[in-house]
Order: C-alpha cells, then structure tokens, then sequence
C-alpha cells in the first residue's frame, strides 16, 4: 500500500527520474512548453516550481542570495544555459505572479500505447491564452472591511396582480 507517499516514482529508480526530471525541465524552460504524459507532467510541476520561486527577482535582492539560488536550482537543473535563462528570462515575466507559473492541459491519448498525454507550458509566456483577459491592478484585499460601503437604493416591489386579472 502507498498510504503516505507523495513522490510518483514513474517506473524508474531515483537516480534515472532525477535525471529525466532534470532534463524535461530545462526543456521546458527552453522551449516554454512540451508535450509529455500527464504523469510525468504532474511530476515535472512539482518540480520546477520550486525552482522558479528560487529565480524571482525578490528572493534575489543581495548578491549572496542570488548566487546561492543559482547554486541550488544549477544543482537540479544541471545546465549553465537552462539556469542562465531561467534567471534572467523567465524571472522577469513571473515577477509578479505568487505562484503557479506552469499549466497543465490534456491532449487525449498516444495512438501507440493509448497513454494519457498532456502539455505542460509556462503560463506567462502563451500570448494566445492571455490575450483576451486583463491585466489585474489589485492586489489581495483582507477581510477586516478597511473599504468604504456604498448604499444600495432599495428596490420596489411590484404589486401581485397580473394582466389577466382586469376580466
């Protein structure tokens, strides 16, 4: 039984999903989407997630921190390029965004093995998608109330009688 486990192991033992982890993410981050299986796409979210977080401008104002980050996501990615682009690149377009830098969309299946596809993107970078929506001036409001109300005029109330009535 699984109960508990978090980690979708995929068929492989660590050292060769580390790896292909890896190396679907710097492709991802090179080619902004691919086409893999939802399993592996999944695994893949989880993964390079973190890693972008790490390449916000934000959590990179001093020079120590931003050469520590690079150190560490260098140490997942493992491609000067990959980590070069992602700093620099990428970190410009998700500056803003608290989080789910990537999205997942289903494809169907693969006509060899019937196996459930999907394509995993950079959300800030499809130009398509986001190009009938808004951007968004606001930021999270709390719930304390700090805004000022505005009164609602009330509404009349129609009467019950109904045109068939005059008869």
């Amino acid at each position: 039984m699984r109960h508990g486990k978090k980690v979708n192991h995929l068929g492989r033992k660590a050292a060769h999903r580390k790896a292909m982890l890896a190396n679907m993410a710097c492709s991802l981050i090179e080619h902004k989407r691919i086409n893999t299986t939802v399993a592996k796409a999944k695994a893949l979210k989880q993964f390079v997630e973190p890693l972008i977080t790490k390449s916000k401008a934000e959590n990179n104002l001093t020079a120590d921190k931003g050469t520590h980050n690079r150190r560490i996501v260098f140490r997942y990615l493992r491609s000067k390029d990959a980590v070069t682009q992602l700093f620099s690149e990428v970190s410009e377009k998700v500056g803003d965004r608290p989080g789910g830098y990537t999205r997942v969309i289903k494809l169907g299946n693969r006509l060899g093995d019937n196996a459930d596809m999907a394509m995993i993107e950079l959300v800030d970078f499809n130009e398509i998608y986001n190009a009938d929506k808004p951007k968004k001036k606001t930021t999270r409001r709390s719930r304390r109330g700090s805004g000022a109300k505005t009164e609602v005029p009330p509404v009349p109330v129609a009467d019950n009688k109904t045109d068939d009535s005059e008869e």
